[in-house]
């Protein structure tokens, strides 16, 4: 992505309309007066690594940077330098503009380092070996100085082949899928799998270097006149790195009915790569990852153990993966007999569950499989080749999105095999049905009985996958050699904890990008401070834990967390409708970004990546009629029948796309910006409502809470990045903003009717009230400071400021200014946080005073709390562990973020 020409983007910035009144500033509102940034300016800015070791064996890593209003031209070109103040390489681009057309965001690529690194002004310093694409012939051809992969524009395979100088390590890259039509439980003795070959259907290059290439390829999986299954694969290559990425994306688009044992039960995903092989069979190596860093390391035809000697050396080169001497340099008495040592062609680690992989091998197909070692937790990494060359391939979060499985055949002959399989094939078929018959619940009243008592919103044929989504990363490496125990051990580690450069604390609090004000650093300067630091801390230990101990994997399940407790069982309630899978309900997503965006801290990032990938790919649907909506929380994912924009909330992945440039959650947030479609697919109160209803698009009924803060996130993301759609994405901010202002309650009024095409609310001709407790705990609040420092609105502002004052306020306070109270809320606690915001915007004491009081003494997690965990044991739970049995996912995600904004807005203000 090139940078848009500042005169372009001044020019863009008048949009017709509505829109046109308004102008844009910095925080002060006049640009000319705007004053410098107190930290995180045009000083330079220290990356760091989020975990020790730097780069390690990993082809490269891409970090993004925030900056204050006004400090950066779209022009700007960035420098970057080692400890030692040597230059290294980097590559640059924006990833999002303020609205004067300065730099919000840029990313910055590296392919090298170890320690903390300078980013400053400057002229970038070119790699010596540059990433190179060259788009002229058949294929796609990307070196990196070290290697060269040529990518495939049509047909079934994605890589033709990998190249390191003139030997090719790798070939005939594809994806395979297997489709098994009948589940484990159908009539049928004998179960036929069906093999379905990835498609190409488009190939885009993204960017093609210096540092930095990134080449998209989408398309379906097909056999014979069938396509499904659609992929969408990015590779990625960096300058001077001997391996690649991928990120590899699958879309479920299969039918599978609840109480049919037909349909498309997949049975298997996977990426497959054939190897080259030309040594010796005793020169060519087998490596398969266990726990840690430990590792098979096995020849094909291994001359260790034998019953004759063939003399240290020659056993000690063949375990360190060196070539052997000739032969008839060793004990003739092996030499003579190397025809009957057997040749181990085909291996396979499987990974079934989260505490178990086990290891096999056998001399070639037809013949019998010998066991080869086991344990709990594979890393996910495996090698083959001989000392003229081989492949190490890894999977990340092998174990955790189990089951998976590594495979390499037919080592013995001139060409190895090697699969890496998202879905095992030895694992039981990938059941989407829906879990319950419906249980007589076909008519609306008798799904609101349901709701009633298990908090499940049942309705046929909604409990579907269709449309849902899972990323998995990979990475390759193509060695010259087959590679020493110690660079072995470092690409282990670059598959286990994927290596990432991050902006520091300060860069991320003082550029104001997210919330301006709303988190600051950890601060335990006070008793009162550091009791809630404590108690935070205490929140994300817990709820670490306790993926651990319920074991919250799995290939659809990892990255979530489970909703409420329950205290007779010792258990989670993850078979009771509505309380099971939490689905983002009330912003545990926010309050985990919030806790990494102040503190840095590396455990909480890899918490807050893996919810990421999970809430925004599996929890959302992509393809099909509600493409852009989520799904509410449920005992499965896709389960409940409530699908609505807040689950699909964009500001959910706004925080790892920022920090990471990571291009799939770039394409979730593009694809949210047309949701505001979906409202004419399904009718949100259809359960509820009375009357007659048809969807009209020009008179929308749209709530000003979860539904316009999923909505305005992404067109203000949209608008920001200067996506393909970014000037609509802006007019709808400043219609929506400007009307919602303009209603005779504001914010208050609750709902408003949309039009699709103008992008406005009706300005309704009655006040009325219309407050939900619900309405600003999906990130509304967040969304809200943003704006308001983003745009001068003074309407706007002040219909915001309104809602923060008077949803706490007393029910006399309310009725006296709204005519009405607001009837019966909760989540005080939680919204102590508006009182805060409102308290220092408007500079209203009282209001400093209760966003306090609420959060101490209202309801949600009080000081009386016992803050600590106890141990349970069988037989009262599955697995020894601890459990907190007061507390619940949606007080935690509320309190987390009360906490976090109050300390950083009020922190002087404690009580």
């Amino acid at each position: 992505m090139s940078p848009i020409p500042r005169r372009s983007l001044l020019k863009a910035a008048a949009v017709a309309g509505a829109a046109a009144q308004f102008s844009w500033a910095l925080g002060s509102r006049d640009a000319a007066a705007a004053p410098r940034a107190e930290s995180a300016g045009d000083d330079p800015v220290i990356l760091d690594w989020l975990e020790d070791g730097g780069l390690g064996a990993a082809p490269g890593s891409t970090v993004g940077v925030p900056w204050p209003k006004g400090v950066h031209h779209d022009d700007q070109t960035f420098a970057l330098s080692d400890a030692d103040g040597r230059a290294v390489p980097v590559q640059s681009w924006p990833l999002a503009y303020w609205p004067d057309g300065s730099l919000k965001w840029t990313a910055h690529a590296v392919s090298s380092g170890t320690g903390k690194l300078t980013l400053t002004t400057g002229a970038p310093a070119a790699p010596q070996k540059k990433v190179t694409v060259d788009r002229r012939g058949a294929t796609i051809d990307i070196s990196t100085g070290v290697i060269t992969a040529r990518i495939g524009r049509s047909g079934a395979t994605l890589v033709k082949s990998v190249t390191r100088g003139p030997t090719e390590i790798a070939r005939n890259g594809r994806l395979v899928l297997l489709r098994q039509p009948e589940s484990e439980d159908g009539d049928q003795t004998t179960v036929r799998t069906e093999r379905f070959d990835g498609a190409i259907d488009e190939v885009t290059v993204e960017q093609a270097g210096p540092v930095r290439a990134v080449v998209r390829v989408d398309g379906k999986h097909r056999k014979g006149h069938r396509s499904w299954l659609p992929f969408s694969i990015r590779l990625y290559f960096y300058a001077g790195a001997d391996s690649f990425r991928m990120v590899h994306t699958v879309t479920y688009d299969g039918q599978q009915e609840p109480g049919r044992a037909s349909g498309d039960f997949i049975r298997g995903i996977g990426v497959r790569f054939t190897v080259p092989l030309r040594d010796e069979s005793y020169d060519r190596h087998i490596r398969l990852g266990g726990e840690g860093t430990g590792m098979l390391r096995e020849a094909v035809k291994g001359i260790t153990g034998l019953r004759r000697d063939p003399g240290a050396a020659v056993q000690a080169a063949q375990f360190a993966g060196e070539k052997l001497p000739d032969p008839a340099t060793w004990d003739q008495r092996v030499t003579t007999r190397l025809q009957y040592i057997p040749e181990w062609g085909d291996y396979t680690l499987s990974q079934l569950s989260a505490d178990g992989f086990a290891l096999r091998k056998r001399t070639k197909k037809g013949y019998g499989w010998i066991g080869a070692g086991g344990g709990r937790r594979a890393s996910g990494f495996g090698y083959v080749g001989g000392v003229g060359g081989g492949l190490s391939f890894g999977l990340r979060d092998f174990w955790e999105k189990h089951p998976a499985q590594l495979d390499i055949r037919d080592a013995h002959t001139d060409a190895a095999e090697v699969t890496l399989w998202l879905w095992s094939p030895e694992a039981q078929p990938m059941d989407l049905r829906f879990y319950h018959d419906g249980m007589g619940q076909d008519t609306f009243p008798e799904q609101l009985e349901g709701l009633n008592i298990t908090y499940e919103d049942y309705e046929p044929e909604f409990g579907t996958p269709y449309g849902i989504a899972r990323t998995s990363e990979l990475l390759f490496w193509a060695n010259e050699s087959t590679p020493s125990a110690e660079k072995l051990a470092q690409q282990v580690e670059a598959v286990r904890v994927l290596p990432q450069l991050a902006a520091p604390p300060k860069q991320l609090i003082g550029a104001k990008v997210f919330g301006p004000g709303l988190f600051s650093a950890p601060d335990r300067s006070t008793p009162a401070k550091a009791k809630i630091e404590d108690h935070l801390d205490f929140l994300f230990t817990y709820y670490k834990d306790q993926v651990e101990m319920r074991r919250w994997y799995g290939f659809w399940d990892y990255g979530d967390i489970m909703h409420t407790y329950d205290t007779v069982r010792h258990q989670w309630r993850y078979d009771v409708g509505g309380y099971a899978w939490d689905n983002s309900e009330l912003s545990p997503d926010l309050w985990l970004w919030y806790a990494y965006l102040r503190s840095g801290r590396a455990d909480i990032f890899r918490f807050a990546e893996a919810m990421t990938r999970h809430t925004g790919e599996v929890d959302v649907y992509h393809l099909g009629k509600w493409a852009g909506l989520g799904t509410r929380h449920g005992v499965q994912h896709w389960a409940d029948s409530a699908k609505q924009q807040r689950i699909a909330n964009t500001t959910y992945r706004r925080y790892y796309y920022f920090l990471t440039a990571d291009e799939r959650v770039g394409d979730l947030m593009h694809a949210n910006v047309d949701s505001d479609e979906t409202f004419l697919v399904l009718d949100p109160i259809r359960k509820i409502r009375t009357e007659p209803y048809t969807p009209d698009r020009h008179a929308l009924s749209i709530g000003f809470g979860t539904d316009w803060s999923g909505l305005v996130s992404a067109w203000l993301t949209e608008w920001e990045r200067r996506g393909p759609k970014w000037e609509k994405a802006k007019a709808r901010v400043l219609s929506t903003m400007e009307t919602i202002a303009a209603q005779p309650n504001g914010f208050v009024q609750g709902t408003g009717l949309y039009d699709l095409d103008t992008g406005k609310f009706a300005i309704a001709e009655e006040p009325v009230v219309g407050v939900s407790h619900l309405s600003a705990v999906f990130g509304l609040n967040e969304l809200c400071a943003e704006l308001i420092d983003l745009v001068d609105m003074p309407a706007f502002d002040e219909a915001y400021y309104d809602y923060c004052r008077y949803f706490n306020a007393t029910k006399a306070e309310q009725a006296a200014r709204y005519g009405s109270n607001f009837g019966s809320l909760i989540l005080f606690q939680g919204h102590s946080r508006l009182d805060a915001y409102a308290a220092v915007q408007t500079g209203d004491d009282k209001l400093a005073d209760r966003a306090w009081d609420k959060f101490y003494h209202s309801d949600g997690y009080q000081e009386s709390a016992p803050w600590k965990t106890e141990k349970v044991t069988g037989p009262t739970a599955l697995v020894a562990g601890s459990e907190a049995t007061w507390v619940s996912t949606n007080d935690t995600a509320l309190y987390g973020l009360a906490a976090i904004e109050n300390l950083a807005l009020l922190g002087h203000r404690m009580p």
